[in-house]
């Protein structure tokens, strides 16, 4: 019973992951805090430019599987 516990919350976990990284409104929004996060100082140029490509990469591959899809 434990185990078909824990199974059921990984699979709830592995999708929200997956909802997160495939909805392009949430990753622009995520982008939106990270510009407002260097404005105020709080993280530095390097953090800031790692940060924005890997989110503008997540982006790129929503954008390419939605094509793919149609």
């Amino acid at each position: 019973m434990i185990i078909k516990g824990i199974v059921f919350i990984a699979k709830k976990i592995d999708e929200l992951i997956q909802r997160e990284i495939s909805d392009e409104g949430l990753i622009k929004e995520r982008l939106m805090a990270l510009q407002l996060k260097f404005e105020m100082d709080e993280i530095t140029v390097e953090e800031y430019d790692s940060q924005e490509d890997e989110l503008l990469d997540l982006i790129e591959n929503i954008r390419l599987n939605k094509e793919n899809d149609q």
